[in-house]
């Protein structure tokens, strides 16, 4: 049984996410403020995260931030704040989702089913190329025998690219299959994001390759 932990700061919103996670069979946890919520995902096995960004005492970024220190624990963020840099902030830290307010408590579950088994997906597999090193089940990546420091999304990124290997892959595809198929982001979410994976890859960015006007290729 998958244990999530519910960040944020309104009561009723705890209540409501709680109710359906309990339905879906999920353990759950929550914090009502930033501080506690890294306190509670340091203290306690927790598979999943859902952080509100706008909290008391440490907002949602910092807190992920701290987590992210200790655990690489799956985040899908929660927000009112609808503008694009926020969302491409949350995803730069770490986050691996991210739900604008209000919401449908379904959606936020379905994405949470969703994170959760883009997570069990990855096998005992590693991939070798040149001085790139891609390991699936350790969710590590080492360039010339360093280990490459990703944010998740980054690998979750990579990781979709090495499962289609030679294959071109559309923005759009991207935007689907490792956002989520309602993501609200647009081709540059996708084009900020690669050019993070490019730099961490070093001397073998170029194995990503661009394809004008479609999208991108992974060459191993």
């Amino acid at each position: 049984m998958a244990i999530i932990l519910i960040a944020d700061d309104e009561e009723n919103i705890r209540k409501v996410l709680r109710e359906y996670a309990e339905f879906e069979r999920y353990e759950v946890l929550e914090a009502s403020d930033g501080m506690e919520a890294v306190r509670m995902a340091k203290q306690n096995k927790v598979d999943l995260v859902i952080m509100d960004v706008m909290m008391p005492k440490l907002d949602g970024f910092s807190a992920v931030k701290e987590i992210r220190k200790e655990k690489d624990v799956p985040v899908i963020m929660l927000s009112a704040r609808v503008e694009e840099y926020d969302k491409l902030f949350g995803f730069e830290i770490g986050a691996d989702d991210y739900v604008t307010k209000p919401f449908s408590p379904k959606e936020v579950m379905a994405r949470v089913g969703a994170v959760l088994k883009r997570g069990r997906r990855a096998e005992n597999k590693k991939i070798v190329s040149d001085g790139l090193t891609i390991d699936i089940a350790g969710r590590n990546v080492f360039v010339d025998g360093v280990k490459a420091d990703m944010t998740p999304k980054e690998y979750e990124l990579l990781f979709y690219l090495t499962e289609n290997a030679g294959i071109a892959i559309t923005r759009e595809k991207l935007l689907t299959e490792v956002w989520g198929y309602d993501f609200y982001g647009d081709d540059r979410t996708v084009d900020t994001h690669i050019k993070m994976l490019r730099a961490s890859l070093g001397p073998y960015r170029e194995k990503i390759v661009t394809l004008r006007g479609l999208g991108y290729k992974l060459e191993l």
